[in-house]
Parts: C-alpha cells; sequence; structure tokens
C-alpha cells in the first residue's frame, strides 16, 4: 500500500488583511500559511506516508522575499527529517516566465541531499518509497517554455496559442503514461486549469480565455492511480464517478473573500493496491473570513441594527467585512465609531462599506403648448403604466369635461 500527501497552493507570501506580529516581526496571515502547512506536514510524519506530493505555487510570486523562503524552507526541512520524500511541481506563480532566471523552488533542487525532487519540466520519475515503488509524472503550469513551439505559433492570437499549448501537452501526457509498467502504481500531478473546475477568489481572474484547458478524460488516463491536480483554490474531485479521482486539493488557506465559504486543507491518499485508490480531504486550519451584509430599515437605528447582526457572528481572531445597504431618499446616519469599537477583538477590518441604492426616476411625459388636450394626456399616460386600464375612460372624461368649458365660455 502507497500512502501520500497531496497539497497544493501554498502561497506564502500572501500578507493582506493583516498587521506585523510583534512577537516574531512578521506578517500574521504569513504565519497563517505557516500554520496551515506545518499542520499538513504533522499529518504527514504521523501517518508516516511514503511521500509527500506538493502540486504548485508555493509563494505568491516567482521573486519570494528572504523571509518567505526561510518559512518554506524550514517547514519542508521537517519532511527531510522524517526520511519523507517530496516530489515538487512548478505553478504558475513559481515561475519567471522568463528564458534562463531561476524558478522559485530552483534552490530545492540544488541541495546536495536526497528526498527532493522537483520538476519545472515535464518528468517521469519512479520513486523508490518504503512501501514500494510508484511512478510519478509531473506536469508543471504549462507556458510558452514547457511545450517546443515552432516559430509560426508566434503570430497566433493568445486564444489559438492556448489551444495548441493544450492539445501539445494532452498528448505529452499520453505518450509519457504509455511508457509506465502497467504494474506499478502511478500518480500524475499537474499545475494546470481543467475546464470542468470551479474557480474562486483570486484565480477566477486568471482564466480570462489565456489558460490552456485540460478536459478531466486527457488526464484520467490508463494506467494512473490519481491524478493530483494545483492551481484551482477549492477542493474537488472532477471524476467523481470514474477511475482515478481527478483531485484539486486546494489551497491550504484563504486567499480573499472570494474563498470565504470554502474550506481549506490537503488530501491524504490511500493506493491499496494496483487499480484500487481512496482519498480522503482533511480540513486544516484557516483562518475565518466574515463578510456580514446589513439591509437597512430607515425606520430603526441604523447603528443598532448592525450592532444587532454583528452579535449574530463569532468575530474574534476573524477578517471582518462590513457592507450595509441603505435604502433610497434616507439619509446615512451609521456611527462608525461606535461600529468599530464593536469589531475591537477581530483579527482585521476590512473595511465599513455603504452601498446605496439609487432611486429609478420616472420617465416624464414630453409635452408642449402645441398639443391638444388629447395628445397630451395620451402623452401622459403613456408614463403610468398602473393607469393603463383607466386610460380610455379617462381621456373620455377629460375631452366631455373640455367641450362642456367651451360651451360655457361660449355663452
Amino acid at each position: 500500500m502507497i500512502k501520500f500527501i497531496h497539497t497544493a497552493d501554498i502561497h506564502f507570501g500572501m500578507e493582506n488583511y493583516g498587521k506585523i506580529d510583534p512577537a516574531t516581526g512578521i506578517h500574521t496571515r504569513l504565519l497563517d500559511f505557516e500554520t496551515a502547512l506545518n499542520f499538513c506536514i504533522d499529518r504527514a510524519i504521523k501517518e508516516e506516508v511514503d511521500f509527500f506530493l506538493f502540486s504548485g505555487d508555493a509563494y505568491k510570486t516567482a521573486h519570494p522575499s528572504p523571509t518567505h523562503q526561510r518559512l518554506l524552507m524550514q517547514c519542508f526541512l521537517r519532511l527531510f527529517r522524517a526520511n519523507i520524500p517530496l516530489v515538487m511541481v512548478i505553478g504558475n506563480h513559481d515561475n519567471p516566465l522568463s528564458f534562463g532566471k531561476a524558478h522559485a523552488l530552483e534552490v530545492f533542487g540544488q541541495l546536495p541531499v536526497d528526498g527532493f525532487h522537483v520538476m519545472a519540466q515535464p518528468t517521469t520519475l519512479l520513486l523508490q518509497t518504503k512501501s514500494g515503488p510508484v511512478n510519478i509524472i509531473g506536469i508543471p503550469w504549462p507556458s510558452r517554455a514547457t511545450v517546443a513551439l515552432e516559430a509560426h505559433h508566434h503570430q497566433k492570437s493568445v486564444q489559438e496559442l492556448a489551444a495548441h499549448i493544450s492539445a501539445k501537452v494532452s498528448d505529452l501526457i499520453a505518450e509519457m503514461a504509455c511508457k509506465l509498467d502497467p504494474k506499478i502504481p502511478a500518480v500524475l500531478s499537474a499545475h494546470l486549469t481543467v475546464d470542468a473546475g470551479i474557480f474562486s477568489g483570486s484565480e477566477k481572474r486568471a482564466i480570462c480565455g489565456t489558460d490552456p484547458l485540460f478536459s478531466p478524460s486527457k488526464l484520467a488516463i490508463t494506467p494512473f492511480d490519481y491524478v493530483a491536480l494545483g492551481h484551482l483554490h477549492r477542493y474537488q474531485n472532477l471524476n467523481p464517478f470514474g477511475y482515478p479521482a481527478v483531485v484539486y486539493s486546494g489551497s491550504i488557506e484563504r486567499i480573499d473573500f472570494g474563498e470565504r465559504k470554502e474550506e481549506k486543507g490537503f488530501c491524504l491518499v490511500h493506493i491499496k493496491e494496483k487499480g484500487k485508490t481512496e482519498h480522503q480531504f482533511i480540513k486544516g486550519p484557516s483562518r475565518p473570513f466574515l463578510q456580514i451584509e446589513v439591509h437597512l430599515d430607515p425606520h430603526k437605528s441604523h447603528t443598532e441594527q448592525i450592532i444587532q447582526e454583528l452579535r449574530k457572528h463569532t468575530l474574534a481572531n476573524a477578517v471582518v467585512k462590513i457592507v450595509y445597504h441603505v435604502p433610497a431618499d434616507t439619509q446615512d446616519r451609521v456611527d462608525i465609531a461606535v461600529i468599530q469599537n464593536a469589531c475591537s477583538q477581530v483579527h482585521h477590518l476590512v473595511g465599513i462599506f455603504p452601498v446605496r441604492q439609487v432611486e429609478i426616476r420616472t420617465r416624464r411625459a414630453q409635452a408642449s403648448v402645441e398639443m391638444n388636450l388629447e395628445t397630451l394626456l395620451n402623452s401622459y399616460f403613456g408614463t403610468k403604466p398602473e393607469l393603463i386600464n383607466k386610460q380610455e375612460s379617462l381621456i373620455k372624461k377629460a375631452l366631455e369635461l373640455e367641450q362642456l368649458v367651451q360651451q360655457a365660455q361660449g355663452e
């Protein structure tokens, strides 16, 4: 039986919605990500897994600070000391996308010790573990540098180029899979975009027609027993009724408010025998993100309505955003200082944002002195749909009154 941890999208360097920790001098959100990763590593050591598989995006950018590098190194060295091999695939955030420059995880591949395997190019690794051999195919973020492109492709549109890269990488995966020993457990680890995947939060903006897209059927092929993906931040199995599972483990911590309702963690995978694999999503520690929305009643205290809504939530140590909706034609009477004081226990108050409803103006009838009474009335009722059933009778009576007035004036 082969047992391993699958995780991805660590994103060390996300330092939004926090502050500097006075005890360490490190941003509190960076410490959140470190806590989440160490929780994952703790489980790997406790389970005595055969290897630790990381499917890309270790940092926020391809140019991490020395502090980010130090923290990640400290975490991964715990695996080394526990004799757990670490297999890493390069993600889009790790890749400088510039010829000749080192990627963000380059240092791990240069260490003069065994146990670190970095896949910056499509690679097949036969990993010898304490429970037996396992084949791992690693596919880093598919870019121009991943696939050899002929000169005539350089003039293609972004969408055409993405489709070409997708086709080339799919063919490459199939070709590499055919060369594997079908009797040995096999895992595909890739950092890419599956067209059936659900985007969330910061990664929603990534697709925009520029990502090479892959269908689950191009990945869930023989002889793979598990497909470990990185890039999308929500845990999801995109082949729930087939074999093998095609799994995004998701990010280990929340990146922004687009992920506030998602659970964060990692996957514990068991290849019990060739052709029989199970995985379990394990929820990790994550900072609560609360977006509190209040639709104000204009006849009650605006401030008290928001305070009452805040009392329904656990605010301590949470990242909080407050949005309140002000009715049309109503003055905003919220006391911001009182709301801020009520949020004194939160980890970070993003802001208190008013949303004012816009009054819909009714289109006014077009009138001029040259119009006769009937034309004027028809123009007026044209802006009053609620009177459509009475229009004809009202105009008729108005014209009768006009005629009576004219007769009286004549007499």
